[in-house]
């Protein structure tokens, strides 16, 4: 497991640019696993304005989101497709026909995540899967819990899950209370993660998931097993980690 600690968000931003065009760059045609959230918006800004400068380009790239809510049209604002769009697919040359994001809106939602895995698994696997970081130890939406779930899977979101994403939502009651995520087994087999987080308030679960022991009540701290991850922190988040 590598870290890389920055001076601040920017450079977080900057230095997880950095791993993703890394990766681009050596195939063109690579699979990159995609996260949402407040965290990674300043990476995607980065990815862009390379691309606008002509120094990546995403044309022949295929990606394939972590989640999405169940019950949210890709139009809705506060969809994972609009996210993406907004913060990065639109602002890029990827061919959008090659970006994927689990249906929150199937009707049969175990035969979607079936077949989203085996999209992920026709396309050659992830090359290199984007992860954030929840404060309870969350990746994708795979909440603490007593297993390390495997597959894709629809899953009930928490309470502190849900109270912390309403404030993206105009009341809590209008926070979908279900989602669709890749599970732990989908995310372990990519090639390469990275992993990001800014802030003083992810300080302590950072040291909890990366130097602690390995368990499914903190859902990132199975990472440590995963024989290539590289960790771009800012300082403030890295601040009660021990390297020595």
């Amino acid at each position: 497991m590598e870290f890389i600690i920055t001076d601040d968000y920017d450079g977080m931003s900057r230095r997880a640019a950095d791993v993703v065009e890394s990766v681009v760059e050596d195939d063109g045609a690579c699979v990159l696993g995609l996260a949402t959230g407040s965290t990674p918006i300043g990476m995607y800004a980065c990815l862009a304005a390379d691309q606008a400068a002509g120094k990546i380009s995403f044309a022949d790239v295929t990606s394939f989101n972590l989640d999405e809510y169940v019950g949210l049209a890709g139009t809705h604002d506060q969809s994972y497709r609009y996210f993406m769009d907004q913060n990065l697919f639109d602002k890029v040359d990827i061919d959008k026909t090659r970006t994927n994001l689990p249906d929150g809106c199937a009707e049969d939602l175990e035969a979607m995540c079936a077949d989203y895995e085996a999209r992920i698994r026709d396309a050659g696997g992830i090359d290199l899967q984007v992860l954030g970081l929840g404060h309870n130890g969350h990746i994708g939406f795979n909440e603490p819990r007593a297993d390390f779930p495997v597959p894709t899977h629809p899953v009930d979101l928490t309470e502190s899950t849900i109270e912390a994403n309403s404030r993206l939502f105009d009341a809590i009651d209008d926070v979908p209370r279900q989602a669709v995520t890749m599970g732990i087994g989908t995310i372990m087999k990519a090639r390469k993660i990275l992993v990001v987080a800014n802030g003083e308030g992810k300080a302590s679960i950072v040291a909890k998931a990366f130097t602690g022991p390995v368990v499914p009540e903190v859902p990132a701290s199975v990472l440590q097993l995963h024989p290539d991850v590289t960790v771009v922190l800012d300082r403030e988040a890295a601040s009660a980690l021990d390297l020595a």
